[in-house]
């Protein structure tokens, strides 16, 4: 397998100049969790062992980010960390059942992608400590009450699922072993039913009055393309996971690669607020581009 240098470089501009582009309609821009920041950097500060502590530290999140600006209950991260601890909770009670073929792998997966999201938090506002251009795209947005909700907490869904969970996926067959399509792959699996069950009951929470009328009058169409969004983007992070792995050995080409899928996640999330049909395309369009970096022999 080769990695194609200059296509990811002349990828990774093209990429920064799209979002810019896109970032110019931003009303309001927050720079760190003030007037919490300490209290959140101090609970962020120490990485989680394991599910329980993942499931703590995200209610701790969640009681921080429910007084911040821009009012009580409305800051636009609160959205998607509910979101998140849900989701948490589900796969917590799902690893003592019968369709989990290796909870200790689902559970190890379930904390290195949880810590990703506890770095970004941590390194908000932090001089010389940036989360990644992924996450910053809904940081920034926190005190926005021009964002919906629901749209805050669909950034942060990007961010994680098309950032970090490649990522988390690589930190744990570090840990465990097991790389590639292997038995475990069918527990990674499992996830996407929690958010096919959980998304249009959370989305359907924090909708308007106008988003509920459009809901009623598509009936499940929107509940089937958010289920077929979900399945596609994290079958994509595990093929990009696989990807990453072989270029594990070569730390500026694996640099050149989490640059580029970095850059392509902020660029959905940034279109995300233009439409999600649009969001799709783009984000396609963004992993078919990250795929061509590499060359078969």
């Amino acid at each position: 397998m080769n990695f194609d240098r200059a296509r990811a470089q002349s990828s990774a501009v093209a990429l920064a100049d799209g979002r810019q582009r896109l970032a110019r309609a931003v009303i309001a821009a927050a720079h760190d969790w003030s007037p919490s920041q300490q209290e959140m950097l101090a609970t962020v500060a120490t990485p989680p062992e394991d599910i329980a502590g993942v499931i703590e530290r995200l209610k701790t999140v969640q009681k921080i980010l429910d007084v911040l600006p821009p009012s009580p209950g409305a800051n636009r991260v609160a959205a998607f960390n509910t979101l998140y601890l849900t989701i948490t909770e589900q796969v917590a009670a799902s690893l003592s059942g019968p369709d989990v073929t290796d909870p200790d792998w689902l559970e190890t997966l379930d904390v290195e992608f949880a810590r990703l999201y506890f770095k970004a938090l941590g390194a908000w506002g932090v001089t010389g400590s940036n989360p990644a251009d992924a996450w910053e795209v809904l940081f920034r947005r926190a005190h926005d009450d021009s964002v919906t909700a629901v749209d805050a907490a669909v950034l942060g869904v990007n961010a994680h699922i098309n950032h970090d969970l490649a990522l988390a996926v690589i930190a744990t067959w570090e840990r465990l072993g097991h790389p590639g399509d292997g038995p475990q792959h069918p527990d990674y699996l499992l996830v996407n039913k929690i958010f096919y069950q959980q998304i249009p009951l959370l989305r359907r929470r924090f909708a308007t009055a106008w988003q509920l009328e459009i809901d009623r009058c598509v009936g499940d169409l929107d509940d089937w393309s958010q289920r077929i969004l979900v399945r596609t983007t994290r079958a994509l992070a595990w093929e990009q996971a696989e990807i990453l792995w072989r270029l594990r050995d070569d730390p500026e080409d694996l640099a050149r690669a989490l640059l580029v899928l970095d850059r392509a996640s902020a660029c959905a999330g940034e279109t995300l607020l233009t439409g999600t049909s649009l969001l799709k395309a783009v984000w396609l369009t963004a992993t078919a581009w990250f795929r061509r970096l590499v060359k078969r022999r």
